[in-house]
């Protein structure tokens, strides 16, 4: 049916190309939606992150939904909605981003707390064996001790060498 219908009014093709133009980001556009540096975006594009097209005049054009799959939407405060449906519309969106963006942020800190509790546990057990190292470094001194003073008793010299006897 497009086919025909492109075939019977020739610009038809060229609205609908243009229509769908007009949906996508530039970079620069995309940088603003998402608060996100240009350099950034730009880079998920090259590293395949993001997917992209090039338009007729060089610059990349980025599909909204591709966009916000990798970075969410920043909720922007100088433009405000025309009507209410399209707020109805945006709002889901907005809150599953935000929500999304908070579950990664508290898997990011509950990862943190997981190493940190790794780390604490080796170092409480790395602690543990130096106390028992300490405790057997101790009674085997305090044997060593006693046995000292239990012959230097026996044996009393003097320190002076002539009188020693």
């Amino acid at each position: 049916m497009a086919l025909h219908h492109a075939t019977r009014y020739p610009d038809a093709q060229h609205h609908d190309a243009t229509a769908r133009n007009t949906m996508k980001y530039s970079l620069s556009g995309a940088a603003s939606a998402t608060g996100k540096n240009k350099t950034t975006i730009q880079r998920a594009i090259k590293s395949g992150k993001l997917s992209a097209s090039k338009g007729a005049n060089g610059s990349y054009e980025i599909d909204p939904s591709e966009l916000h799959r990798i970075f969410p939407a920043v909720a922007t405060h100088s433009v405000a909605q025309p009507t209410a449906s399209n707020d109805a519309q945006h709002a889901p969106n907005t809150r599953t981003n935000s929500d999304l963006a908070r579950v990664l942020e508290l898997e990011k800190e509950l990862a943190v707390a997981h190493e940190r509790a790794n780390g604490l546990e080796a170092q409480n057990d790395q602690m543990a064996d130096t106390i028992s190292d300490l405790r057997k470094r101790l009674d085997s001194s305090d044997s060593r001790i006693t046995a000292l003073l239990a012959g230097s008793r026996s044996k009393r010299s003097s320190w002076w060498p002539w009188r020693r006897s």
